[in-house]
């Protein structure tokens, strides 16, 4: 059996406790941004291709669990353990608004319209804010049936995605009903939600296992179990022939999405990792740790070499209408498009 090569890194120290979520930017005039939270209170802005630090969003008196960019990402958000989540200045590293909750924000979501915000946490409940109108009271969705865990906006912005901490599968929100229209089932909660960069998959991690669903019809794609449990999971973005899990044995894994057989093995945290995200171009991939630190991970020749997309794969876009949106989801057969584009400079 032929020896793999060991990968290396590109390592981000900067996070002085564990890093909990990362989030990438679109691609932009400027290259594309990488932003992650921390139980250090500080989110940090880097280069997403380099991973050379830009800025960190001072402010937060609590551990940081989520961070966002909007989708041009001249705005960036956090959800904090000190009863809040920001809206920040991109550029300046300013705070544009604060919003207090009356406990642990754990999740916070950009609308790909970039006037709505969505937060959830250990209220159990969704809130969403007009940044249009901020100081105007959140629309609020009182439903949840436990403490939320992950939130996503789907199907332009018609449907919201959460899970929750205490409680197994990920429930598909109707925006003008408020209403629970759908729930992926799974045994364990669901730790990482991501939605494709065409919008046509939601792909989960809950305990041991990484699914893959089709938002269109809420099918259950693809299952596969892991080694080990696993905390994130993320769905290459190109031609959606990969994918990337990361968990409690420390390591990076690298999988075929087709046959779920191991294309690659990432060795280097100290600690469990937290999170993994593929960068917009699917080039490369980062991952945070229990360790503080990020790690980006350059795709191998080998692994590029992996190229394997099927007809009708998530390589291929989906676009429809709002009111489309609006007539199926009365079968919840619902179809999305996403798009993403946006604009960043430097220094906070």
């Amino acid at each position: 059996m032929e020896k793999k090569k060991a990968a290396v890194p590109l390592v981000c120290h900067g996070h002085s406790r564990p890093v909990v979520d990362l989030f990438y930017s679109p691609v932009t005039p400027d290259g594309y941004f990488l932003i992650s939270a921390s139980k250090d209170s500080t989110p940090m802005l880097r280069n997403g291709e380099t991973g050379d630090w830009i800025g960190t969003f001072e402010g937060h008196k609590g551990a940081v669990w989520s961070c966002c960019l909007d989708s041009n990402a001249l705005r960036a958000a956090s959800a904090s353990a000190d009863f809040s989540a920001k809206i920040w200045d991109a550029l300046t590293g300013d705070v544009l608004h604060s919003f207090e909750h009356k406990h642990i924000v754990r999740a916070c979501a950009f609308a790909e319209n970039k006037h709505l915000f969505l937060t959830g946490g250990f209220e159990k409940i969704l809130r969403i804010f007009d940044l249009n109108r901020p100081d105007a009271p959140p629309r609020e969705v009182n439903s949840s049936p436990g403490s939320v865990r992950t939130v996503a906006w789907l199907h332009n912005d018609q449907t919201i995605l959460s899970s929750c901490s205490d409680s197994g599968g990920v429930r598909l929100w109707d925006v003008r009903s408020d209403k629970i229209v759908r729930t992926l089932e799974t045994k364990s909660s669901v730790t990482s939600t991501e939605v494709s960069q065409d919008g046509r998959y939601i792909t989960t991690a809950d305990g041991s296992t990484v699914k893959f669903w089709d938002a269109n019809h809420f099918g259950l794609v693809k299952s596969y179990d892991m080694p080990c449990s696993v905390e994130s999971a993320s769905l290459e973005p190109k031609l959606g022939n990969k994918f990337i899990a990361g968990g409690e044995d420390m390591w990076v894994h690298l999988y075929d999405f087709h046959t779920g057989k191991e294309i690659g093995c990432n060795k280097g945290h100290h600690g469990p990792v937290h999170c993994v995200r593929f960068a917009p171009g699917g080039e490369s991939y980062a991952s945070g740790s229990e360790d503080g630190t990020i790690r980006i991970w350059q795709m191998s020749p080998l692994e590029i070499e992996h190229q394997s997309s099927i007809p009708n794969g998530p390589n291929e876009e989906v676009k429809v209408s709002a009111d489309e949106v609006t007539t199926k989801f009365e079968d919840t057969h619902i179809a999305e498009g996403k798009t993403s584009e946006k604009e960043k400079a430097a220094g906070l």
